[in-house]
């Protein structure tokens, strides 16, 4: 197993992420553990097809996860530097295709996700709204969550909802998101009913924020601080259909788990 910390290529920063090559699946039960073991927010498993893509799976220490963004993005780095593959590399996952991974030429890996913008919510739902200590400006919502946007990078940093309340929003987890000061946009995400409290930095939710924020801003690369205390930045660029996602990553540790 290796811990690499995502979207950052500073140690200890970004969204660290445990990532475990197999040769052939373990249980469901066994991955979960390990997962639960970890208490990280994914710890990835993958396996390799006869065709050379990569078939994923993302566990949080609660339960498995459709998307995950930034544990895609730590296995891709362990793959590349333990020399499993070479770039460019096809993740294979159930509820989102295929997802194609690049070395860009200044050095960072480059993720090609779904697009999935979030559709204006009119009348957002009260256990949301009660949830949150700051008004919104709009709400919006796509498959994996509810979008809370906010006035300033200011507020999004000072949110403070209320996350046992959150967990009555499963299977949806809740992002905040405001016009950054420094980078194009800033975002927090919470999700309590599916792996924490607040997860440091999100890949996969750039997949509906930054095509939210390229209309608004009319613009279709972007950068995006997701602002927890670890900090990430993201770097998007949105095309038609498919939203890309890069970012740095750097190991931690790599260690042999015993069963």
């Amino acid at each position: 197993m290796s811990q690499v910390d995502a979207f950052t290529n500073e140690r200890f920063k970004g969204n660290p992420a445990a990532v475990v090559p197999l040769e052939q699946w373990l249980s469901d039960a066994q991955m979960q553990a390990i997962a639960a073991e970890n208490n990280l927010s994914e710890t990835a498993f993958f396996v390799r097809e006869p065709d050379g893509a990569f078939h994923i799976r993302w566990f949080s220490p609660l339960t498995e996860i459709d998307f995950c963004g930034h544990a895609t993005l730590a296995s891709a780095f362990v793959i590349l530097e333990q020399r499993i593959a070479a770039a460019p590399l096809t993740f294979r996952a159930a509820a989102v295709g295929d997802i194609e991974v690049t070395l860009r030429d200044d050095g960072l890996l480059e993720m090609s996700f779904p697009n999935r913008v979030p559709e204006l919510i009119a009348e957002p739902p009260q256990a949301l709204l009660e949830a949150l200590d700051i008004v919104p400006e709009a709400v919006l919502r796509n498959p994996q969550a509810w979008f809370v946007v906010y006035a300033s990078e200011q507020q999004v940093r000072a949110a403070a909802p209320d996350l046992e309340a959150l967990k009555a929003l499963a299977p949806l987890d809740v992002v905040v998101t405001a016009p950054g000061d420094r980078q194009d946009f800033a975002s927090r995400y919470f999700w309590p009913a599916n792996g924490g409290d607040e997860d440091p930095v999100t890949g996969s939710i750039h997949a509906g924020l930054a095509p939210y924020w390229a209309a608004r801003l009319g613009k279709s690369s972007l950068v995006a601080l997701q602002a927890s205390k670890r900090t990430g930045l993201l770097h998007c660029r949105v095309e038609g259909e498919r939203v890309f996602v890069a970012g740095a990553a750097v190991k931690y540790l790599q260690g042999q788990i015993e069963l």
